[in-house]
């Protein structure tokens, strides 16, 4: 079992910055693929980015690329979503979650935890 909490959301304005953080129980965080997730009303759970157990492969989506970096620090059993140059429209709940022996995937369904999630809220 993993445990996934996430931190760092809040409200910015557009052009900003935040850097949400999550925090995995266990000792075999490093067996493990991280990715982000987000969730706008109305909409559904959307990929963000992901990396794999080592950190040395990571994905982004388009949306993302250029202004998002993810990060793992295995000694610390957490991973990072630097979020730059943030936009309204990156206005959503955002989500940990955790895959074991997989590699960084987009598809939701590779991954086994999911945390509660961290609200994230751009202005104009």
């Amino acid at each position: 079992q993993v445990q996934l909490v996430e931190s760092g959301g809040g409200l910015v304005q557009a052009g900003g910055s935040l850097r949400l953080s999550c925090a995995a129980s266990g000792r075999t965080f490093s067996t493990y693929a991280m990715g982000w997730f987000r969730q706008a009303p109305g909409q559904e759970r959307m990929f963000v980015a992901a990396i794999n157990w080592s950190g040395g492969n990571t994905a982004y989506a388009d949306s993302v690329k250029g202004r998002f970096t993810i990060s793992r620090d295995n000694a610390k059993n957490t991973v990072s979503l630097q979020m730059n140059s943030l936009k309204p429209d990156d206005t959503a709940v955002y989500y940990c979650a955790a895959g074991r022996w997989v590699r960084a995937t987009s598809d939701p369904a590779k991954y086994d935890y999911w945390g509660q999630g961290t609200q994230v809220t751009v202005s104009s």
